[in-house]
């Protein structure tokens, strides 16, 4: 199992890659009948919300490891 710091690191940015994206869905579904395109952005949304909850959950179940907090956040491996 990954460390906890590191699993916050990945959540918070795949978060930030669908936040970041809105705009180019969008552009995606512009050429969808209106209730497709509504369907894919209620997707997107939910999404979001479900990521942005499971952050919420690491940030509470962090262990507060006062020791180490002069180090910043952990270094994420390259993709």
């Amino acid at each position: 199992m990954l460390p906890a710091d590191l699993r916050i690191a990945r959540v918070q940015k795949t978060l930030r890659w669908f936040e970041q994206d809105i705009p180019l869905l969008n552009m995606r579904v512009k050429d969808l009948s209106a209730e497709r395109q509504e369907s894919a952005r209620r997707f997107a949304a939910a999404l979001i919300d479900k990521t942005r909850a499971e952050l919420k959950k690491l940030l509470e179940e962090r262990p507060l490891d006062l020791g180490d907090s002069q180090h910043g956040p952990p270094c994420e491996p390259a993709d």
